[in-house]
């Protein structure tokens, strides 16, 4: 029945958010004086919300492929605030090219800060890819993995966004390999909205792309190959917009 799932939906949504604070709170301390306290606390909340959805509303979670462990630029669909709980999960060292809005977010923007997430202000295109590689730059010393998304936001499955070239900028200037990822998330977890589906939201660790080919090269391969895998991963979920 439609109204039980939404109901379901409803209740998984407030006791995620209730998780995240209590999760949050009590770790933080540690938090505020490792970063090591900073990621156990975030990979808690990421494996409490994997664990939750799957008895709470049916949406299993899977991670395909292989997770990288060095030192890569993993560059992402986005659909979902699953996407980015699952990426974190799998991957010992995340941390993301984010929105800076977000760093005034209880809770989330704090830990954010510790992980080594890098603000970026969108609001103007040049100034910010200019300032997120100084930033990526200044951030090298901190080891781990740094995840963007080459679509600058959450993009609803079936509907067309352009890649966006901060991301070849940040390959080209970081000179490391780009691990693409691909996923169908947006299908049982919406962008926007209470109702999650039940079914089994898939990541994809897709091949390495190496370092060092050309940014219209690494722009080109880059949309293919996340496009055509996320396009089979919608597929096999049962999307068909």
């Amino acid at each position: 029945m439609a109204w039980l799932q939404w109901l379901r939906s409803l209740l998984f949504n407030v006791q995620m958010y209730l998780a995240m604070a209590v999760i949050g709170l009590a770790l933080f301390p540690w938090a505020l004086v490792s970063r090591r306290g900073a990621r156990v606390g975030c990979k808690a909340f990421c494996g409490y919300v994997r664990w939750s959805a799957g008895w709470m509303v049916g949406l299993r979670t899977e991670i395909r492929g292989t997770p990288p462990t060095g030192e890569v630029l993993i560059a992402a669909k986005h659909q979902s605030f699953l996407d980015i709980i699952m990426i974190f999960s799998a991957v010992p060292a995340g941390k993301f090219i984010m929105k800076r809005e977000l760093l005034w977010t209880p809770i989330l923007g704090q830990y954010a800060v510790r992980i080594g997430c890098i603000p970026v202000n969108r609001g103007k295109r040049g100034a910010a890819i200019k300032k997120m590689i100084d930033d990526v730059a200044r951030g090298s010393a901190q080891s781990g993995q740094l995840i963007i998304y080459p679509q600058g936001t959450r993009v609803a499955p079936g509907v067309a966004a352009p890649y966006k070239i901060g991301s070849g900028a940040i390959y080209a200037a970081l000179g490391q390999d780009c691990v693409p990822v691909a996923t169908n998330v947006g299908v049982f977890w919406p962008r926007r909205g209470i109702l999650r589906k039940p079914g089994v939201a898939v990541v994809e660790f897709l091949p390495v792309i190496a370092a060092g080919i050309s940014r219209a090269e690494f722009m080109a391969r880059l949309e293919s190959e996340i496009e055509s895998a996320s396009g089979a991963l919608m597929q096999e979920a049962g999307f068909s917009g």
